[in-house]
């Protein structure tokens, strides 16, 4: 037995202890996880600065404030979620008692990506903790400083069987798949998701995969278009673009396409000046694999603004293109970078079709001040989530659950969803022995009479 599979048996001898389960234990492993990061906040602002060149605004609101958040909400409605439901018997079981309570799965791995690594690490982390688990943790090796910091924190202040950071040695990416999980939750790019669907299936072990897609951006003829084009170039250009909800392309009325762009070009200047290379509050590609696949990217349409990229840097610039094939990798595949490819349309039928051929995407963003259109196309199409004359902000409410639908993903998250991910709801039934009606062999009775009281069901 090697030392990653004696982690793992070590966590479940200590989850068949019960001390997880004990509701006291549970508030202050969140309390202690809070704390945690409140104490280590520089050394997280250094590591997502060093890993990504996050400015510590955009950092701590998009990952530490986020995640501080979501243990605060947990804290605050954790006993409401630990409380049993009672639900109604049916009358043929007459005397008999019905309710459902919530139990922890066991031990759970999260997976993590490497674009907001500090949060979508330790987001699911929080709903493992509060719905009672054990936790194993797989950060990305792409983004090693963040890594390093999460496996500190956790490591100074939780015990092994308790809470685990996988190290990221070579091979271990897939070595943590190798062993049995009661529950899988990943983070990442569909291919990778199907390999971690793949392995999970081979000891029957659910899953939740939160994926990403070309999440569509329409904005109407009737859109603000001042507050459209600074939401969109925030929500398209925060992390340099890599945000698996960033809208990864525009399509625009044909009577505001123009005014559209320009309104972006004005926005990107009042948001990292006229030379974003030089701006501290503009991020980076995270290595040279994506800078190139990116670059390669801007050759396929007409740049409208931005273009410029220097490898030394990993920098792209915030970039806004037309003229692009609806054939091109740049619409086929999900750009997960700083391009904004901008098509125009005419007809809002025509786009939904459009949006509707393709797969389903993680969000659908709208820009219209009629409520009309925004129902139309909310009620014509699918995807994870919808946010309406906004970006992102749909996925930082705990009221919320987050996640695909088809290839964008499956399962969700955040809130009360996140303990719901993490648990499972037990079915109880507690019945009477005052009362017997129920029907044994050799089921002396006749049809009529068994047909009616099967009503009562």
């Amino acid at each position: 037995m090697d030392d990653f599979s004696k982690i793992v048996e070590n966590q479940r001898i200590y989850f068949n202890g019960g001390s997880t389960q004990n509701i006291d234990f549970r508030i202050n492993a969140l309390k202690k996880l809070k704390k945690a990061i409140e104490d280590n906040e520089s050394l997280i602002l250094k590591a997502l600065k060093e890993d990504l060149n996050k400015n510590e605004a955009e950092a701590y609101m998009t990952e530490i404030g986020v995640s501080l958040s979501e243990i605060s909400y947990m804290i605050k409605n954790i006993q409401k979620f630990l409380k049993k439901k009672k639900v109604k018997t049916p009358l043929a079981y007459m005397g008999s008692k019905s309710y459902i309570v919530p139990e922890p799965l066991g031990i759970a791995l999260i997976i993590s990506p490497w674009n907001y690594p500090f949060q979508l690490a330790i987001n699911p982390l929080i709903g493992s903790i509060a719905a009672g688990n054990c936790s194993i943790l797989k950060n990305s090796s792409m983004s090693p400083n963040t890594s390093k910091a999460i496996k500190k924190i956790i490591s100074d202040n939780f015990e092994e069987n308790y809470i685990y950071v996988a190290d990221n040695d070579k091979g271990m990416s897939s070595r943590v798949l190798e062993e049995k999980y009661d529950y899988i939750f990943f983070t990442g790019s569909p291919s990778i998701g199907r390999v971690v669907m793949s392995s999970a299936s081979k000891n029957l072990t659910p899953v939740t995969l939160e994926l990403g897609g070309k999440s569509p951006c329409i904005v109407h003829k009737d859109a603000d278009l001042k507050t459209s084009a600074k939401r969109i170039c925030f929500g398209k250009f925060s992390n340099a673009g890599q945000t698996c909800v960033s809208p990864d392309y525009v399509l625009v009325h044909k009577d505001i396409s123009k005014a559209f762009v320009e309104e972006i070009k004005n926005t990107l200047i009042t948001f990292y000046t006229e030379n974003p290379e030089n701006s501290d509050k503009y991020g980076k590609i995270i290595n040279a694999k994506h800078f190139n696949r990116l670059k390669n990217l801007l050759s396929e349409g007409k740049i409208e603004i931005g273009g410029q990229t220097c490898e030394d840097k990993l920098y792209i610039a915030p970039t806004v293109m037309n003229e692009v094939s609806l054939d091109s990798t740049l619409m086929e595949e999900e750009i997960f970078g700083p391009i904004l490819p901008v098509i125009e349309y005419t007809n809002l039928d025509s786009i939904i079709k459009f949006i509707n051929m393709r797969s389903k995407p993680l969000a659908l963003y709208i820009f219209s001040k009629n409520p009309e259109t925004q129902n139309k196309i909310i009620k014509s199409t699918s995807s994870g989530g919808v946010c309406v004359n906004d970006t992102l902000i749909h996925m930082t409410s705990n009221y919320l659950p987050f996640g695909g639908v088809g290839e964008s993903g499956m399962g969700n998250y955040h809130g009360l969803a996140s303990f719901k991910v993490f648990s499972h709801e037990k079915s109880i039934l507690k019945s009477s022995t005052l009362i017997d009606m129920k029907i044994y062999p050799p089921y002396d009775i006749s049809l009529k009479k068994l047909k009616k009281l099967l009503k009562f069901l």
